[in-house]
């Protein structure tokens, strides 16, 4: 069943609760014919690390508030709880939506793994907003998908501000990829769903020498290649072939 604003596919879009970030890229990232409605992914936890797993455990019952809609594919907009829960309770949950719901389910982070696996890449380079604890998370996770992490570059954060991730500026994102971008170097992932990237992607991607992704467009990207049932080309998403005049529509 199609719905008007969404001849091709219609996807049900999990948001952690103060994510300020998830839900204008990802519209920006969509390419004509697809859409997404939003749901939040809640939690009453005091820490970050605490709300991150308990957005896992609740992560079926917050499929349910899509209700009836005619999503035909479930996408987790968040990499954090996945680096905290382990690559194999990631699977296992995920295993138990698609069973439960009938369509594909996914996370940033596992679309972030079929997007490194099309372009070839093994060696990878992490930008990161996160404090030091999530960063090492984040490294283990990536090094249990079978990719070596060989640089990492970390953004200084803000606690003055609602949230030191929602919070920061897509300039502080693109500082970071300057000097992540070596030979030993597959590819360079700007990690987090609620940095804003798509600037800085787009402006990396036109200068470097390797592939430059970030969360959200992998994010984005699996969304369409799970609706459609094969994946997309990754080439045109990277130059922004589709999304770049949106992005500068957007911008002041």
């Amino acid at each position: 069943m199609a719905v008007e604003y969404a001849p091709r596919g219609l996807i049900g879009l999990l948001t952690p609760q103060a994510n300020t970030t998830v839900e204008p890229e990802y519209f920006i990232l969509m390419p004509a014919g697809y859409a997404h409605i939003n749901a939040r992914l809640m939690s009453d936890k005091s820490t970050i690390e605490a709300r991150l797993v308990d957005y896992v455990d609740r992560l079926d019952t917050a499929c349910d508030q899509f209700a009836n809609a005619p999503i035909k594919a479930v996408a987790v907009g968040c990499t954090g709880a996945s680096y905290l829960v382990g690559r194999e309770r990631e699977e296992r949950v995920l295993a138990g939506i698609e069973r439960e719901r009938g369509v594909p389910a996914f996370t940033a982070a596992t679309a972030v793994v079929a997007s490194l696996k099309q372009l070839g890449a093994r060696r990878i380079a992490l930008a990161s907003p996160y404090p030091a604890g999530l960063t090492a998370a984040s490294k283990a996770y990536w090094e249990s998908q079978g990719f070596t992490v060989v640089r990492v570059a970390s953004a200084a954060m803000d606690h003055t501000q609602f949230h030191p991730i929602y919070s920061m500026k897509a300039d502080t994102a693109g500082a970071l990829l300057d000097d992540l971008a070596r030979d030993d170097t597959d590819a360079i992932l700007m990690l987090g769903t609620g940095m804003p990237t798509l600037a800085p992607l787009l402006a990396a991607n036109a200068r470097s020498r390797v592939p430059v992704l970030s969360c959200m467009l992998c994010l984005a990207w699996m969304g369409v290649s799970a609706v459609d049932g094969q994946p997309a080309p990754l080439e045109p998403w990277l130059r922004g072939d589709h999304w770049r005049e949106r992005l500068a529509r957007q911008q002041p």
